[in-house]
């Protein structure tokens, strides 16, 4: 019980930070207007994260991109960063520590944006620093999905639905990644990056919020099931995403070897 409770606490710290930060965005839209971020505006938002959002999100972030550049820490710095934090919510999440996960989570993908950032203040930015960085995301991500599949391996149809989510995540990044290669302008389309990240990093916060309630009111179901909702999420919005990129592509070489 006293781990439950101190596991709910770092959703709890998670949560108001996210308030604190948007509250905070509301006052200074009402006194200086909305922020305005060139990288969101080129990246767009979708319907599951608006770019009024991401606005605020770098927004607060500004301050900290400012600190990290006068500290001189460079953008692979953060990048590894971003994996360190990344691992430990896996590990997290493989020892049932949903709450702490979200945070670890959180504070990761935050650093995900940081590190891009940060090489734009600096003109850093390299090839090698993206490919650092898409590597990372890889990671990351395989961290969180692959630590629940040890948490929920007796359960198997949990283990399914994060196999799914998994297989998604990846299909989305290599059709991206497809695309980019043959020249072919496809639409972002939903479930990139860090709308997957979102998903989990919520559901994860919301296990040890929800997780017993449901788990009482339905004993057959594991409190981890408020985990699975956001893989089963991610599996199902991303498999039509990734399917709908490859037949944007598919449609784009075939125009493209109509013209020749």
């Amino acid at each position: 019980m006293a781990a439950a409770m101190s596991d709910v606490l770092f959703t709890y710290v998670t949560g108001a930070l996210w308030i604190v930060l948007f509250a905070a965005y509301g006052v200074r839209v009402a006194t200086a207007g909305a922020y305005r971020s060139e990288r969101v505006a080129g990246v767009g938002g979708t319907a599951i994260m608006g770019q009024n959002m991401m606005q605020a999100t770098y927004w607060g972030l500004d301050p900290i991109v400012r600190a990290l550049v006068a500290i001189r820490l460079t953008a692979n710095g953060v990048t590894t960063i971003a994996l360190v934090l990344g691992i430990a919510a896996g590990v997290a999440v493989a020892l049932g520590q949903f709450g702490l996960a979200c945070l670890l989570s959180t504070v990761s993908t935050l650093c995900d944006i940081l590190d891009g950032q940060v090489a734009r203040l600096t003109s850093t930015g390299s090839e090698r620093g993206e490919l650092f960085d898409a590597v990372v995301d890889r990671y990351t991500e395989f961290a969180l999905i692959g630590g629940f599949v040890i948490y929920a391996h007796a359960t198997w149809w949990l283990v399914v639905v994060a196999l799914v989510a998994l297989q998604a995540s990846y299909m989305i990044s290599y059709a991206s990644a497809k695309a980019d290669g043959l020249g072919i302008k496809i639409p972002r389309g939903l479930m990139r990056r860090h709308e997957r990240a979102a998903c989990l990093t919520l559901a994860a916060g919301l296990v040890p919020v929800l997780g017993p309630a449901l788990h009482l009111r339905w004993p057959d179901l594991p409190a981890s099931t408020v985990f699975g909702i956001g893989l089963g999420l991610v599996a199902s919005i991303g498999s039509v995403a990734a399917v709908r990129r490859f037949m944007w592509i598919s449609e784009g070489l075939r125009q493209r070897a109509g013209t020749r």
